[in-house]
């Protein structure tokens, strides 16, 4: 190999042609912002959006996990669909309106699941009067442990 050509060998191989062209991803702008799946179902589709619901090898789960966290887990995934949308869609209002309703609605359940169960994360323990993030049960202990 010579000093002034550099190595091409990276575009050779099985490609047609000495240098093939790249092939161009096209990904269709989404079109709504209306879930027609609420927080459960969506988490279960794996998708909010009805539109883009389209299951691997056509393999659909039936229902979301039953588990204590199963509310935050849903509520979560619906944020995190709505902020990408809006990411893409960031003049939608009623996305952006919808997005705040889920935001008050995690801090809810956040809320909720805390005082009954304890902390998630380690910003749960500000303003605990103790340390308790090693007391049980765990969330995912639950199945051992129903309920107290």
């Amino acid at each position: 190999m010579s000093c002034n050509k550099p190595d091409q060998s990276f575009r050779s191989g099985s490609l047609p042609g000495a240098f093939a062209p790249l092939a161009m991803a096209y990904v269709p702008m989404q079109v709504s912002a209306a879930p027609n799946y609420d927080a459960p179902e969506a988490l279960a589709r794996g998708t909010l959006f009805p539109g883009l619901d389209l299951p691997f090898m056509n393999i659909v789960n039936e229902k979301a996990p039953d588990v204590p966290t199963a509310e935050l887990m849903a509520i979560d995934f619906v944020v995190d669909e709505l902020e990408l949308y809006l990411d893409t869609h960031s003049e939608d209002q009623e996305a952006f309106d919808l997005y705040q309703s889920f935001l008050a609605l995690r801090m809810e359940a956040r809320e909720r699941y805390t005082g009954r169960f304890g902390p998630i994360t380690q910003c749960d323990q500000l303003g605990s009067e103790s340390y308790a993030w090693l007391k049980d049960p765990w969330p995912w202990e639950f199945l051992n442990r129903r309920e107290r």
